[in-house]
């Protein structure tokens, strides 16, 4: 009995200790959101401050070769999808995302796009992989990794996915707005 009850000890600490080291420690909920600003897929300097003007946003960080990035895309695009459209309070612009990518390979981060079919306007990337200077302004040490900004420019949250923001982002919802149902996904720990 002794050694079933160190054993699930032991579990408990290990679970503990896993679920610590996949937790952001550099931006802090009620912060305001560090500028990002990085060109898009069609080279075009795209700056976060000027997305997030009067709207909710989700800065989510991913890869196109990052699988469970991938993996937890379409319920990326479902929960934009029951978002995008509906009125929020303080937030004029509604809701949108803003997508960081960590690729290198600028041909195989579009195809992801694409592939993905990731259809909001707010694609960046500095094409620096793990020495991306967003990743570094944030904290990433993971990917898939969020952050849902208010209209204010503050943090609201900060997530191990970007479906977990949806619980949050529902409380700013005008009255009738639908929760959107996503699955879990797995991390991808910095190599």
């Amino acid at each position: 009995m002794k050694k079933f009850f160190g054993f699930l000890t032991g579990i408990a600490l290990l679970a503990g200790s896993v679920h610590a080291q996949y937790q952001n420690t550099t931006i802090k909920v009620g912060q305001k959101a560090p500028e990002l600003k990085f060109n898009n897929t069609a080279d075009k300097a795209v700056s976060l401050a000027d997305v997030n003007k009067g709207r909710y946003v989700l800065v989510d960080f991913w890869a196109s070769w990052c699988g469970p990035c991938r993996m937890s895309n379409p319920s990326l695009v479902l929960m934009y999808d029951n978002y995008k459209g509906k009125t929020y309070k303080n937030a004029p612009n509604g809701f949108t995302i803003f997508s960081v990518s960590l690729d290198k390979n600028k041909d195989a981060w579009t195809r992801a796009i694409a592939a993905d079919k990731l259809a909001w306007d707010n694609h960046v990337s500095d094409l620096k992989g793990w020495k991306s200077e967003a990743a570094e302004t944030y904290g990433v040490q993971f990917i898939p990794q969020a952050f849902l900004l208010g209209p204010d420019g503050k943090v609201i949250g900060t997530y191990n996915t970007a479906e977990e923001a949806v619980k949050d982002l529902d409380k700013f919802v005008d009255a009738g707005g639908a929760k959107a149902k996503a699955p879990k996904t797995t991390l991808r720990k910095k190599a």
